[in-house]
């Protein structure tokens, strides 16, 4: 909640806010926050276990196919390696 206030309070508040069907998007602190910012909230698949499934994949495979196999000694050659890995 102290995440969401400060976005809100720093960036303003967007016209959409799309969550997953988690319980911490779904309770009433979070959705009265976003109700009386005037914000519409989307929940895309009402719940389907396939909402969020495309990039958790994604970030799976580029853990273990990428960031697990190699021992970087810094931002720069972690950004070099992954962006190849992006590109492969």
């Amino acid at each position: 909640m102290e995440a969401l206030d400060e976005a809100i309070l720093k960036f303003g508040p967007p016209k959409i806010f799309n969550t997953d069907q988690g319980s911490q998007f779904t309770g009433f602190k979070w959705i009265d926050t976003l109700s009386k910012a005037k914000i519409k909230t989307s929940m895309d698949g009402k719940g389907r276990f396939m909402d969020n499934i495309f990039i958790e994949r994604l970030w799976r495979s580029l853990k273990y196919e990428s960031v697990y196999l190699h021992a970087w000694e810094g931002g720069r050659e972690a950004k070099a390696g992954i962006g190849k890995w992006i590109e492969f």
